[in-house]
């Protein structure tokens, strides 16, 4: 099995080829940072115009790198959602095109699932059921990952994901753009006790996350306490947080082969190394995709991809693109997360 993979959700183009024995025989893709970095954040309709022009470009490099051609394919795999519309729309209808010039089929994915999934592509023995603390930077779950196209939630975030208040105390403390990766960077170098934060929902006997008081607390302090301090005290608070929520939600779950986390924010090494003790103090295996399959990437849809077309899920061509797509649609409805949940 061959699958062509593209990814448009958010700031990243890019294209891959991925075999169902997870190969991944080719993988481009193009970043913008330098386009968004004078505004701080990802501007949509910068994001959609450079998709634009890329994706085609990346899409022939890839092919070109596998040594293959489209007919070559089983089946295109594209990013259907969730994500920035603009983004979404460039993407799918990119595979839309490709998938009816050569009549193959389509695998329109959720980009949570490509999320949810990619553990299974850098390691073959993680098997079903599996807890995942899906973390970007517009999602904050907790998954019970029972099959393809099956996902329990059990918490999700009342208001801000972690990465987006990981980019908005980039933005205060004038770290630069990528946020994530800056704060980080920033927090080795500070005292993770120096700043008093609030822990949001710390210890509450409610399942769900939040930061968005998080994130006003680093704002209020900001003037009063050196940029290294305060982004290693906002990333401790953040990390107990998250290890508070997963704890809670492995003793609710039932049994699991595995603690998962993915997602870009998954990146962090602070979030995995305190992940992997609370994996280690409930003797389960800790998996966390490679650092480069947990931003967002192609390989990952791709892969997704694979897993839904050999379960038989393909989509027909006029599949809609989603700027909210919940990958659990059954989920009860939580206070002030709506959709985005």
């Amino acid at each position: 099995m061959l699958i062509l993979g593209l990814e448009s959700s958010c700031d990243e183009t890019a294209a891959a080829l991925v075999t169902g024995d997870r190969q991944v025989l080719a993988h481009r893709l193009l970043g913008q940072e330098a386009a968004h970095a004078p505004y701080g954040g990802v501007v949509p309709e910068i994001a959609a115009r450079a998709h634009v022009e890329a994706l085609e470009p990346l899409v022939a490099a890839a092919l070109k790198d596998a040594g293959v051609t489209l007919a070559d394919v089983d089946a295109v795999a594209a990013t259907a959602g969730p994500g920035l519309i603009g983004g979404v729309m460039v993407g799918l209808v990119t595979g839309k095109a490709l998938a009816h010039a050569a009549n193959k089929p389509l695998v329109a994915v959720n980009h949570l699932e490509g999320h949810a999934l990619s553990p299974r592509l850098s390691d073959p023995d993680l098997d079903f059921p599996y807890l995942l603390l899906l973390v970007s930077g517009g999602h904050c779950q907790l998954l019970l990952v029972e099959g393809v196209a099956r996902y329990r939630r059990l918490a999700t975030t009342i208001d801000d994901a972690a990465g987006e208040a990981f980019d908005k105390t980039a933005k205060i403390l004038g770290l630069g753009f990528p946020g994530g990766p800056a704060v980080e960077r920033a927090a080795a170098e500070g005292d993770p006790s120096a700043v008093p934060l609030p822990r949001p929902l710390l210890r509450s006997p409610e399942p769900h996350f939040s930061f968005a008081g998080l994130k006003a607390a680093v704002a209020r302090a900001a003037n009063d306490h050196a940029p290294a301090d305060l982004a290693a005290s906002f990333q401790a608070a953040v990390v107990d947080c998250l290890i508070d929520r997963t704890r809670r939600a492995l003793d609710r779950a039932g049994p699991v082969s595995a603690l998962v986390v993915a997602g870009g924010v998954a990146a962090n090494s602070a979030i995995r190394s305190a992940l992997q003790a609370l994996a280690a103090a409930h003797d389960l295996r800790f998996v966390a995709p490679p650092l480069w399959l947990c931003t967002d990437n192609a390989a990952m849809i791709a892969w997704a991809g694979a897993e839904r077309f050999a379960a038989g899920l393909t989509d027909p061509l006029d599949a809609p693109a989603r700027a909210r797509w919940p990958l659990d649609p059954h989920a009860e409805a939580v206070r002030g997360a709506g959709v985005k949940a």
